[in-house]
């Protein structure tokens, strides 16, 4: 499989490696909090998902039907996907292992965040710390978005082959998830939203990632065997995975520190990113010392 990836700063510093979520590129990690992260020390890794962005995509006989995968998760049943968060991690690592990093500093956002987790559970010997940013424990109680959040992440443009109307669909998802205390200008949104869909543009792969997040249910047991120095930020605003499932993701990691962070949404909304920057690089600092 293969996985685009971008480097960025010192080789020989410590690494800090990004998980992006659910349909999110590599650029979905602003430039800036990136920089911000190699200002501080760190080699920085962006890289996009399997079945995203530049990275390969993964084999499929026939469309995800994600209607009947989200009810066999809800009856209990076992859910089919091509790949599960586990194969995921299983890539993450591999990239490290191309790129020569023994151990990282792990970060992941939304999917990436349960990516991120099941990688601190499954090689706790590469993981330097663990940083789980608007994600969730796998808690379907606790994990149900709003109404309109919902209903914004399952809708699908018009014309998915036109890429003005992809745009304008994904510019008006992010106004529902974003961040209600610093939103983010429309024309940069849409600027920002038109460098991806240009890069690549691919509902499939995106629906098969989302196989991936049902598939892997409830992590919550998965959670209390990492033994990483692990900070969970989320917003209070967050309409689409609920503070409460944030909460929850830190209860269930021992010893995990908790930021709830006012005003934010399901997004990095760029008055935040030297802020969110910091706290995450001092949570390097401290866990590399201890």
């Amino acid at each position: 499989m293969h996985i685009e990836y971008e480097s960025l700063g010192d080789p020989s510093h410590p690494a800090i490696v990004l998980i992006m979520g659910l349909g999110m590129q590599l650029l979905g990690w602003p430039d800036a909090f990136c920089q911000a992260l190699v200002a501080r020390g760190y080699r920085v890794i962006r890289f996009d998902n399997r079945d995203c962005g530049l990275s390969g995509r993964a084999p499929a006989k026939k469309r995800a039907n994600l209607v009947l995968a989200m009810a066999a998760a809800a009856l209990g049943l076992p859910v089919r996907t091509p790949y599960t968060l586990g194969d995921m991690a299983d890539d993450t690592i591999g990239l490290m292992d191309r790129l020569g990093i023994e151990r990282a500093h792990i970060v992941g956002a939304s999917m990436g965040g349960m990516i991120a987790q099941v990688l601190a559970a499954k090689y706790p010997r590469r993981v330097l710390s663990l940083t789980s940013i608007m994600s969730t424990s796998g808690n379907r109680k606790l994990s149900k978005p709003t109404k309109a959040a919902g209903k914004a992440l399952l809708a699908r443009p018009s014309d998915p082959k036109n890429p003005d109307i992809v745009i304008e669909h994904l510019v008006n998802t992010f106004g529902v998830i974003g961040s209600p205390g610093y939103p983010t200008p429309r024309e940069e949104l849409r600027s920002r939203i038109g460098r991806s869909v240009r890069r690549s543009y691919d509902p499939a792969g995106v629906a098969r990632q989302l196989l991936a997040v049902i598939a892997s249910g409830d992590r919550r047991k998965l959670l209390a065997t990492i033994t990483a120095p692990t900070l969970v930020i989320h917003g209070a605003a967050d309409p689409l995975v609920p503070l409460a499932a944030g909460r929850d993701t830190a209860q269930h990691i021992p010893g995990a520190k908790l930021l709830v962070i006012d005003g934010m949404g399901h997004d990095f909304p760029e008055a935040l990113l030297s802020h969110i920057a910091g706290v995450i690089a001092d949570h390097c600092d401290q866990s590399a010392g201890s």
